[in-house]
């Protein structure tokens, strides 16, 4: 089993979304085989925790565009790492920290990639 259509449209608009925003080294991953909550991942970060702030609500206005609504909201107090768990993808934007000292990409390694679209940067480049 893979990720949903529905699940890929997400991941792909969450992704431009963050993109807009300058999140940094953005990476999707298909974790429908591993766990039975959601379909994917979507993992960002950026330097600061108001640039976390600007990303987040980025990606959360792009979603609802799409009739996409969270079901679940954590860590935005601190701005450190908001975790946004819309059912079909959980979106993760961490501070450049938390994503080096958690390291989701190593937790994950063995689930398939999603390949963004090409106008999706990490970043300024």
């Amino acid at each position: 089993m893979s990720a949903t259509a529905r699940a890929i449209e997400l991941v792909h608009a969450a992704a431009r979304a963050a993109s807009d925003k300058l999140a940094e080294n953005i990476v999707a991953f298909d974790v429908s085989e591993q766990l039975v909550i959601t379909d994917a991942f979507v993992v960002c970060s950026a330097g600061n925790e108001r640039q976390v702030k600007s990303i987040v609500d980025e990606v959360e206005h792009k979603l609802r565009e799409l009739g996409a609504k969270p079901v679940r909201r954590e860590g935005e107090r601190d701005g450190r790492w908001v975790l946004i768990d819309y059912a079909d993808i959980v979106v993760h934007v961490q501070h450049d920290e938390e994503r080096s000292f958690y390291a989701l990409e190593r937790l994950w390694r063995d689930c398939p990639v999603i390949e963004l679209p090409a106008d999706v940067t990490s970043g300024r480049g």
